[in-house]
């Protein structure tokens, strides 16, 4: 009972410094993707061309992450394979965040100065995530990533609150509330984590030894070996998150216009329908975490990306702007099991911890591609109905992405069993 309880402890410190990570990270992104774009409409008047480099940063991620990731999956140091890339990369992605405002009086100095924030916040994302699975064993790693989504939920309201009570009067000072979170953050990363200790450095070490001549494992092989693989699982599971991820972005992108066009609200009031949501969202994380480990992730995901689609489905039926708002509310409750555990099995799906980084960058390939083409094809199919249908159009890929669910689960019943899915 003893070591139990030191062992969940433990459990809880650590996923409390990897959430302490990620939100540090993810205040830097938001308040970037909420006020970057007013600093170049400064010196762009095509709307087309802010978002092209706005997008930038997700272009970068697709190639930069699941490289970062297999590196420091290569890695090893006193310190562990992470944390050297955590201690450089987070304080040198503070000081060009802290940057930007300042760079903002010429228009090719602050696309530079963007260029390079995201180059390097990029370059160490996936490794601040992959130390969850390197610390915290397959059954207990859904809660351990609830923490972490919640966290990272978060940062959308310090950005907001930052917008709403400092930018007007602060612009420059109030990029230092984000960039002075993350250079807190990576002190305490640094003082209080080695994660050369964790179990996950441990077994690959002793891999390490067991295959002395040959050579480390790169993307390439990991990617071969996905797709080669006879028994599909992980590459149905990179199909469904580039499906949900899809879905998802299309429903939160392409709502501010839906909130226009179908419901004759103005811009501020139709921007505002999916802010209760993101509140249901982190009511839901950590209970579908729960959930997950009890009933099994892949059941859980499969229901609750059905619960997303019935209340895209719901807010159409309804169409009124209080049902619009509990129909997105219950979708956004139901993909949190989607988001809190798709990862996770990925993870477990792995062959060997010592791929945990680029399967995490993988994750981000599919998820960020799914944002690039989901909007884009939901928004061409409203180009053929109307508005009105577009929370319809989001949750049909939705169903898409459960039949890709529902075809790994039905592989892993066929597979060896003592995987935590």
């Amino acid at each position: 009972m003893a070591t139990t309880s030191v062992r969940r402890t433990r459990t809880g410190r650590i996923t409390f410094f990897i959430s302490l990570a990620v939100f540090a990270q993810e205040s830097t992104w938001n308040l970037y993707d909420s006020q970057v774009p007013p600093l170049l409409r400064e010196h762009l008047t095509s709307a087309a061309l802010v978002g092209l480099l706005m997008g930038m940063d997700n272009l970068l991620g697709i190639f930069i992450q699941p490289w970062m990731g297999n590196r420091s999956d290569n890695t090893r140091t006193r310190w562990g394979r992470r944390l050297p890339y955590l201690v450089v990369g987070m304080p040198l992605a503070a000081l060009l965040f802290l940057a930007i405002p300042h760079a903002a009086a010429t228009l090719p100095l602050l696309v530079l100065v963007m260029f390079a924030y995201a180059l390097v916040a990029n370059s160490f994302k996936p490794i601040a995530e992959s130390l969850l699975p390197d610390f915290i064993p397959p059954q207990r790693r859904s809660r351990a990533n609830a923490a972490v989504k919640i966290a990272s939920s978060l940062t959308v309201m310090v950005a907001a609150l930052i917008s709403i009570f400092l930018i007007d009067d602060f612009p420059r000072a109030s990029f230092a509330i984000p960039a002075t979170l993350m250079l807190a953050s990576v002190v305490v990363l640094a003082v209080k984590l080695r994660d050369s200790r964790s179990p996950a450095y441990q077994a690959v070490v002793e891999e390490d030894r067991e295959r002395q001549d040959t050579a480390r494992v790169r993307v390439r092989h990991v990617v071969l070996d996905i797709v080669r693989d006879p028994d599909r699982s992980r590459s149905w599971l990179i199909v469904s998150i580039l499906l949900f991820g899809g879905a998802w972005a299309a429903s939160r992108a392409l709502v501010t216009p839906y909130g226009m066009e179908s419901l004759g609200l103005s811009r501020g009031d139709a921007g505002g329908l999916t802010l209760p949501s993101g509140v249901a969202f982190i009511v839901a994380a950590y209970p579908v975490a729960m959930l997950a480990e009890r009933f099994g992730r892949l059941r859980v995901m499969m229901a609750g990306m059905a619960v997303f689609a019935a209340g895209l489905v719901l807010a159409t039926v309804v169409h009124t702007p209080a049902g619009v708002v509990i129909g997105l509310c219950v979708a956004s409750a139901g993909a949190s099991a989607f988001l809190v555990n798709a990862v996770v099995v990925l993870w477990n799906l792995a062959p060997s911890d010592g791929v945990a980084g680029t399967y995490t960058g993988l994750y981000t390939v599919g998820w960020v591609g799914g944002g690039f083409l989901g909007p884009a094809v939901v928004g061409g199919m409203v180009d053929l109905t109307s508005w009105s249908l577009m929370l319809v159009h989001a949750s049909v890929i939705a169903v898409v992405a459960v039949l890709a669910v529902a075809r790994v689960s039905a592989l892993q019943r066929r597979a060896e069993p003592g995987r935590a899915l």
